[in-house]
């Protein structure tokens, strides 16, 4: 079927990036199609899970990662509205029509042609509404972001406009328990039928503005008084002694754009672990949530054969984005982020940040839970590299779907992922001859161990994953003729296959270019507005 779909694009003249690059794996052939709950945090970093090294209690991922499988080197996008569509379709961004999935298919569309009830919760941010893409239910904001207590204009209830009430079920209303409660009732619609299930999850939380519940909040009081040079030591320790990451992969020193904690004054030093707690806090309460969904689904006996995903869209976010609003990270009126200084132990042992195509920006948790469809031994950890494109291919491998060469008067395009069936049955699966990664003026290619990477057009870097996963030793100078091969290919990719005009294809430049996240925040007369909570 996959070579009929090939000839018929390649006959239209689409254009197809290599067989070897679309979905072709050994079939699952599972008696009982399984349920499938994909789960995507937002801006949640590579060490922020207590099973990736994290200090925040994350027992109820923890549990689903000792009983599963983790990922080393899976890969997003960099940004959340990419990941979004990359993680629908299979398809790179642009590629599939960018947040108008004018040449993609969704999950939802194939599935739910397969025979599957199909139901989303949480952020969209991407064009018109999840139920004019194959999704039967939804519940969640339209928006890329939005205020935890009170919500937005863009919540919808399967298409229509939603108006936040100041309770919901007995308890305030909160974006993250929200959307699990939402989920919850999607799932009690989807056991009424006999069709098997897909729920997308989409957790806005960790992403700013950080907020969250007091309780969760002065549970933390005081855990990151250490700051963040100590607090990346403590995670990478906890990375080496777990066996997830390899000695071999060194921790990246700090960068110059952020200052060494021992540097900073008292009160900023107060306001900047204020920051953290909150931000733990929204993670723990993701944590609450999932285990919410794990309850309802082992009380319908339906947990051993559902496949549960958990993964993030991009790694920890350095933008320093505070609105002045240095009230009590509980009142709604509050708005607070952190920066990049937080986001470098958020994505321990890596380099750099959302948006950058560096390991920090693209590498990401992946948990994978199916207890009647894992052959992998439990709590095994692979560092065989995937991608959110992989999620289609692997969807349409162990349902018996079919990929769609059109929908509506949508033209879609070839898959690009990979099934990760095989690597979820404990073999070494064929991997992808290449990975293309985009995002403004970031960009990388990887091929089997060796990646190009450039930053904000900044030249282009070269680093052996094998070897030196963390980028510390820069092979682009002794290897110019393969830095050479990979960028023709860069463009190549970018130009007829993602789509990419005018300054995204434009040429890097000659050196690096300085990179700067961090804006101070030290000074004024609000520096004794932030320290809020403190006995």
């Amino acid at each position: 079927m996959l070579k009929v779909v090939q000839f018929a694009l390649l006959s239209a003249g689409i254009p197809v990036l290599a067989i070897a690059a679309t979905a072709g794996a050994e079939p699952a052939n599972n008696p009982a199609r399984p349920n499938i709950v994909l789960i995507m945090a937002d801006d949640l970093g590579f060490a922020d899970l207590g099973c990736y090294g994290s200090e925040i209690a994350t027992p109820n991922l923890d549990t689903l990662a000792a009983n599963g499988l983790r990922f080393t080197q899976f890969y997003n996008t960099a940004k959340c509205h990419s990941s979004r569509v990359s993680l629908l379709t299979g398809l790179y961004c642009d590629q599939a029509g960018s947040t108008k999935l004018s040449r993609g298919a969704t999950i939802a569309e194939v599935l739910s042609r397969a025979g599957y009830f199909t139901a989303m919760v949480g952020k969209w941010h991407l064009s018109k509404q999840p139920t004019d893409f194959g999704f039967k239910r939804y519940w969640g904001h339209l928006s890329g972001a939005t205020n935890y207590f009170t919500g937005d204009k863009t919540f919808r209830l399967n298409g229509e406009k939603w108006e936040i009430p100041s309770t919901l079920n007995g308890r305030l209303f909160y974006t993250t328990r929200a959307i699990t409660d939402f989920a919850l009732e999607f799932l009690e619609d989807a056991t009424r039928e006999e069709d098997p299930f897909l729920l997308y999850v989409a957790f806005n939380a960790p992403h700013y503005p950080l907020q969250a519940p007091e309780q969760a909040v002065r549970k933390y009081d005081g855990r990151y008084d250490v700051g963040w040079d100590q607090l990346r030591v403590e995670r990478h320790r906890r990375q080496l002694k777990s066996g997830l990451l390899p000695a071999k992969w060194k921790l990246s020193p700090r960068p110059v754009h952020i200052p060494a904690w021992n540097t900073l004054g008292a009160k900023e030093r107060q306001w900047e672990a204020d920051r953290m707690e909150v931000f733990a806090a929204m993670v723990d309460v993701l944590d609450q949530n999932v285990g919410r969904l794990v309850d309802f689904l082992k009380a319908k006996g339906l947990f051993d054969n559902t496949l549960i995903l958990f993964c993030s869209d991009n790694g920890a976010c350095p933008f320093e984005r505070t609105r002045g609003r240095y009230l009590k990270p509980w009142d709604p009126k509050s708005y607070w982020t952190y920066d990049a200084s937080w986001a470098h132990a958020g994505n321990t042992p890596l380099r750099l940040y959302k948006q950058n195509q560096h390991e920090g920006g693209i590498s990401s948790p992946l948990i994978v839970h199916w207890p009647e469809g894992l052959k992998t031994k439990r709590g095994a950890i692979t560092d065989q590299s995937g991608h959110l494109i992989d999620f289609m291919a692997t969807f349409i491998d162990i349902t018996g779907a079919t990929y769609p060469t059109q929908i509506g008067d949508r033209r879609i395009d070839p898959l690009q992922g990979r099934s990760l069936v095989p690597i979820f049955r404990g073999k070494t699966r064929r991997p992808h001859e290449t990975l293309y990664f985009h995002f403004g003026t970031d960009r990388a290619l990887r091929q089997g161990p060796r990646k190009l990477v450039s930053a904000k057009l900044g030249r282009w870097e070269l680093y052996n994953m094998d070897e030196d996963r963390t980028e510390l030793n820069d092979l682009s100078g002794p290897q110019g003729e393969r830095v050479a091969a990979m960028e023709a290919e860069w463009f190549r990719i970018a130009e007829h296959i993602d789509r990419l005009k005018g300054r995204a294809l434009a040429p890097v430049r000659d050196s690096l270019t300085s990179l700067s996240f961090r804006k101070d925040t030290s000074s004024g007369s609000t520096l004794k507005e932030k320290k809020i909570k403190k006995k």
